[in-house]
């Protein structure tokens, strides 16, 4: 009959993911006649658990390139976007005993969908999405058998290799020197 013991260890205690769709309004110095691109950068975040969620908080630049005075000159609107994110946290560890620790990893960047001259041509209104998954790290425990007697994996003559005289005098001692030289 084997025994059982508890193992405190650290593990994932609590995952969560969230996909976001949102929308910006830039107001550009010039009257847009065009959108010529939008891309977004400088995407930065922190995490923090806060309750049974954990929330991100992060921004990022939004930059529109649009052409303006009837299509004759060009310039970019940019703008910075804070956002704050809620995920809630999917199988919780009941014997989780610390679980401050956070992972975030983004598994889509901020991207722009859609940038759009507004009806009254004074804005323009951009599409945004992003998703993240999180993870809490904690200590729990876990119970594993003890089998009582001689381990398998004790037995260090399996993983000993070593080499006899008659393989060491088979090994060529100018062999990086030879193969330089071809």
């Amino acid at each position: 009959m084997a025994e059982y013991r508890e193992i405190i260890t650290k593990a994932v205690v609590a995952k969560g993911r969230k996909f976001t769709q949102s929308n910006h309004a830039i107001s550009p110095q010039h009257h847009p006649s065009s959108i010529l691109g939008c891309w977004i950068i400088n995407h930065k975040y922190e995490a923090r658990k806060v309750g049974k969620t954990v929330e991100i908080s992060g921004s990022f630049d939004m930059n529109v390139w649009y052409s303006h005075h009837d299509n004759t000159k060009t310039s970019v609107a940019t703008e910075r976007v804070e956002y704050k994110d809620v995920i809630k946290l999917h199988y919780h560890d009941p014997d989780c005993m610390d679980d401050k620790e956070v992972a975030a990893k983004v598994l889509q960047q901020p991207n722009c969908i859609e940038a759009v001259i507004s009806k009254k041509g004074n804005k323009i209104l951009v599409s945004t999405e992003r998703e993240f998954l999180v993870e809490v790290i904690g200590e729990t425990k876990v119970c594993v058998a003890i089998h009582q007697g001689e381990c398998p994996c004790d037995d260090d003559d399996d993983w000993a290799e070593e080499l006899d005289d008659s393989e060491l005098e088979e090994i060529n001692p100018d062999f990086l020197v030879a193969n330089e030289n071809e």
